[in-house]
């Protein structure tokens, strides 16, 4: 089985921790990964985008001119959609962007962007995410002093609060508790920090997915 080092917030080693090859130490499915990405992305979109057909445009109930005669080309209405004003063909219509994907492919899309992270070595595992208090100074401190580096995503498995308020003023961190987990915070972060209760439950979910 891979290891992985368990750090306290001191950046001191605490013990090496076994973890499960079949989670992190599969081949990274490149298509899986985008899927998973698109279908989160795509969720979040409003799709209420909407141009007015001809039928929708107010106005345009007379007949602009005569059908013959008048040496112009023959027009039915002002709000067609050759007109300034008029109606759009063809135009954009409210949808819903959303599709599905099979339970397979969501936990191999998890699986990889977490193996992912671990052979880039971004992966740092602590025996706690309990800060002393919830000021960001406290949180700015620990993240030097274990030189986490830029977007840096927090995952725990409890309510952290010092944690989750600490981190609110800083533009670069981002707390998850462990069952709101996803595949695009995962790869959209440069560090992915778990505490040993997050990486235990995380562990306990995929091996029996």
């Amino acid at each position: 089985m891979a290891k992985v080092e368990l750090k306290n917030l001191k950046n001191e080693k605490v013990k090496d921790l076994s973890i499960s090859d079949s989670i992190w130490k599969i081949e990274v499915n490149d298509d899986a990964l985008k899927k998973m990405i698109r279908l989160q992305l795509a969720a979040t979109r409003q799709g209420t985008a909407k141009t007015k057909t001809r039928s929708e445009v107010s106005g345009g109930g007379r007949k602009p001119w005569k059908q013959k005669g008048t040496g112009r080309a023959r027009q039915g209405s002002i709000r067609a959609t050759q007109w300034r004003g008029g109606g759009i063909a063809g135009g954009v219509q409210p949808r819903d962007y959303t599709f599905k994907i099979n339970k397979k492919e969501r936990v191999l899309a998890l699986k990889s962007a977490l193996a992912d992270k671990l052979a880039a070595k971004s992966l740092v595992v602590f025996d706690s995410l309990e800060l002393p208090s919830l000021k960001t100074k406290e949180l700015k401190n620990m993240i030097e002093t274990n030189k986490l580096e830029g977007k840096v995503l927090f995952v725990t498995a409890s309510d952290n609060e010092n944690l989750y308020m600490a981190s609110r003023n800083l533009g670069y961190t981002y707390v998850l508790y462990i069952e709101d987990i996803n595949v695009y915070d995962i790869v959209n972060a440069d560090t992915l920090v778990l505490d040993e209760g997050a990486l235990n439950k995380l562990e306990e979910v995929l091996k029996n997915a």
